[in-house]
């Protein structure tokens, strides 16, 4: 483990020292709990826009898509619990 020292401003040192006395654990613990939480969230969020990245270059290299309107239609009898045949890929009119 290592030691990286940040400077807090005195009302958020405050803040924290507070949500961490509600939340039962130490000061530092809490920190550490945030940058960890902070930390997958942003790993989360790079992976979903690499994955969104990749299917968006598919899209471009096969240029088939699904028409939105039927795409909903599709979903919206899937949520209603209805049975819908998936929509088909075609190439888009743009």
């Amino acid at each position: 483990m290592s030691t990286t020292t940040i400077r807090l401003p005195d009302d958020l040192k405050a803040r924290i020292a507070s949500a961490a006395q509600r939340a039962g654990v130490s000061s530092h613990n809490f920190i550490l709990q945030a940058l960890a939480e902070k930390t997958d969230q942003e790993e989360r969020r790079a992976e979903l826009d690499a994955l969104a990245d990749s299917r968006y270059a598919q899209i471009l290299a096969s240029g088939q898509t699904i028409v939105w309107e039927d795409m909903r239609s599709y979903l919206m009898q899937r949520a209603s619990g209805q049975q819908a045949a998936r929509p088909q890929a075609g190439k888009s009119e743009r």
